[in-house]
């Protein structure tokens, strides 16, 4: 009886009102919301009464306890928390187990990474160097391929290699032999590969090249590949060269070996040799030039190479698509060879208006690069001998020009652009080479088609049978309209529907650009002069240009540079004592010799102002042949101008006119 009156007693416990519900005791609802209970401390304190077992089974119910906080702040004063120094060192310890487990050679690396540290050093005996490389050579021997990828060891083969001896070299060539076309696309491998290669002999070199037969294209679709082909391409022979060029004309000179070891070299000439379907080489070659051109490998000479070969097959469209693709920033990162000029020059000869605008919006920023470049700056040549749209070109081109101005004007390459645009095509200025390089262009995208000019000609061949008298008459002004449609067409593909002459003085004259330039010379015209590179640059400018370009419109700037060579003139020798002067230096001399000849206002302004009176003075060594050019110039008012004082000079010999070629 009184074990039920204790459990009707707990489940009257269980049941009783908790205010914070909202269900009524003696609520009759089916609701299955959980039933809130009194917390464990009032229940405590309603039944302390209760005998002891009824404890235990409450404290089974709730076993929430009040903390002991004395008790816990005692634990934690026993414990020592880890310092930083400790923390630290015990992470490294399970990275390097990680790293143990992850690596089957960490052991081997680390103790190679110590041997590098001190034979890398710059203070090191070579004595010592070498036995150094030749433990770590003895530590890597047979495990050379499997170690080759990690980044510490890589870097470690590499000194090894620079520093060992050449047996040793030819060890470790040996053992990487068989897997270098496997390491060639490694991130970390690839720089040691290179460096084998620049060490190898000629044998050694040849059976490298000779290993990469089939696996070009796929090694120049690789961006780490195509590094270890340009190199081999860098190195290699005409020979090896072409080899590596071959097989990617077609299929089957990727295939078949014997095939490759060809003497001719231009594309056109392999096809009618070995009678290849010229649309199935197109094809081919468009299938490995595609994925590169996306990816954007384009850095490398041997992928201009083939480019320059594919325009000279490729039908209309397929030119037309790649141009597309190369217009833009992507073609100034080829430019810096000689295909990749030549290829950045087709695309803006027969680019479209809006090709022309995104190659040269792609160069902002980086034309004092380009300019500066040998193959770069023919380039910018072909874009203000072609390009219409001159306000973008001043934009972009002339007015990054204008702030490095001097640079430029002194540079062996740079000088060349001014040089173009103040006397263009000048085979003085610009090589055989570089004036050829200008006229190029894609044969499927040139001028007329075969066909239609053929036809042109039957039909009026047809004509003069008819009636030989009229039709003579008649067919004159024809064929000149014919000449004039293809010169027409000529004209546009070679440079541009603006007359040339209104092209150059917008982007000299207009621009401001011959402004700053006689501004640069007046202020730097010593220096100018004295260089080997500067004197052209102000020899043009101080003569006005081709054409007189700059005249009228610069004259008193013109006025003000010939004064200013004339004052450099005028200084005595011991006032120019420090320096060479101008008058005896040997270029500055025959430039201002030149400008006497060709120039009779900067002759008639240099007499008046610093020669006059003292002609005796300079009738020796280099100076007198600036005197002498008085009486050779063409101009009969400068010969009479000087006649009179140096007429006596020659008489008593002192004064010697070259001898007349």
């Amino acid at each position: 009886m009184a074990a039920k009156n204790q459990s009707a007693t707990n489940k009257a416990i269980k049941r009783k009102f908790n205010p914070g519900s909202k269900t009524e005791p003696n609520s009759s609802s089916a609701s299955k919301k959980p039933k809130f209970v009194k917390p464990y401390k009032n229940l405590q304190n309603k039944d302390s009464n209760k005998p002891s077992s009824n404890t235990t089974l409450k404290q089974k119910k709730f076993p929430f306890k009040k903390p002991n906080l004395e008790k816990s702040a005692a634990n934690d004063e026993n414990k020592v928390a880890p310092t930083t120094r400790e923390r630290r060192i015990h992470a490294k310890e399970l990275a390097e187990a990680r790293k143990k487990k992850r690596k089957r050679h960490y052991d081997l690396e680390q103790e190679l990474a110590y041997l590098w540290e001190k034979m890398r050093r710059r203070n090191i005996a070579k004595e010592d160097r070498s036995k150094l490389v030749s433990e770590a050579l003895q530590k890597m021997k047979g495990k050379i391929p499997e170690i080759t990828g990690s980044h510490v060891s890589s870097r470690v083969l590499q000194t090894c290699v620079k520093y060992c001896s050449q047996a040793e070299r030819d060890v470790v060539f040996e053992e990487l032999q068989p897997h270098f076309l496997t390491l060639a696309d490694n991130t970390y491998a690839v720089h040691l590969v290179k460096k084998m290669l620049d060490s190898a002999s000629k044998k050694q070199l040849a059976g490298f090249i000779s290993a990469l037969h089939g696996h070009v294209a796929s090694l120049l679709r690789h961006m780490v590949g195509s590094v270890v082909i340009e190199h081999a391409y860098q190195l290699g022979n005409a020979t090896q060269k072409q080899e590596m060029l071959i097989e990617l004309y077609s299929t089957e000179l990727q295939l078949f070996k014997d095939l490759v070891a060809m003497k001719e070299s231009r594309l056109v000439d392999v096809i009618s040799k070995l009678s290849l379907s010229k649309a199935s080489v197109s094809r081919h070659m468009s299938s490995v030039i595609q994925p590169i051109l996306e990816k954007g490998i384009v850095d490398h000479s041997i992928i201009h190479r083939v480019l320059m070969e594919y325009f000279s097959i490729a039908d209309k469209s397929s030119a037309a698509d790649v141009i597309q693709q190369l217009s833009g920033p992507l073609l100034v990162r080829m430019i810096h060879t000689r295909d990749g000029s030549k290829i950045g020059m087709l695309c803006v000869k027969h680019g479209s208006a809006k090709e022309r605008k995104k190659i040269i919006k792609g160069m902002k920023g980086h034309i004092g690069k380009i300019a500066h470049d040998q193959c770069g700056m023919m380039v910018l040549v072909c874009i203000v001998s072609i390009v219409d749209d001159t306000k973008l070109v001043t934009k972009v081109v002339i007015r990054e020009l204008q702030a490095i101005l001097k640079e430029v004007a002194l540079d062996k390459s740079g000088r060349r652009l001014l040089l173009h645009l103040l006397h263009p095509n000048c085979s003085r200025y610009l090589s055989p080479d570089d004036l050829a390089s200008l006229n190029l262009s894609i044969p499927s995208l040139c001028a007329k088609d075969d066909s239609e000019l053929n036809s042109e000609t039957k039909s009026s061949k047809k004509e003069e049978s008819s009636d030989e008298k009229a039709d003579l008459e008649a067919a004159a002004p024809a064929q000149a309209d014919e000449s004039a449609d293809l010169d027409e067409d000529l004209h546009s593909v070679e440079g541009g529907k603006k007359d040339s002459y209104l092209r150059r003085q917008e982007l000299l004259v207009n621009s401001g650009l011959a402004e700053s330039l006689i501004h640069v010379c007046t202020e730097n015209a010593g220096e100018l002069l004295r260089s080997n590179f500067g004197k052209e640059v102000l020899y043009e400018v101080a003569r006005g240009g081709s054409d007189d370009i700059l005249r009228p419109s610069l004259n008193g700037k013109l006025n003000t540079l010939h004064g200013a060579i004339a004052s450099l003139v005028a200084e005595s020798k011991s006032e120019a004592s420090e320096e060479e002067h101008i008058l005896e230096n040997f270029h500055s001399s025959r430039t201002i010799r030149k400008l006497i000849m060709d120039c009779p206002t900067f002759a008639s302004t240099l007499w008046k102002k610093a020669l006059k009176g003292k002609c005796k003075l300079w009738a020796q060594g280099h100076s007198s042949k600036v005197i002498a050019a008085f009486l050779e110039s063409s101009d009969s008012k400068v010969r009479e101008l000087a006649k009179k004082e140096l007429q006596p000079l020659i008489d008593g010999g002192i004064l010697k006119l070259p001898e007349a070629k």
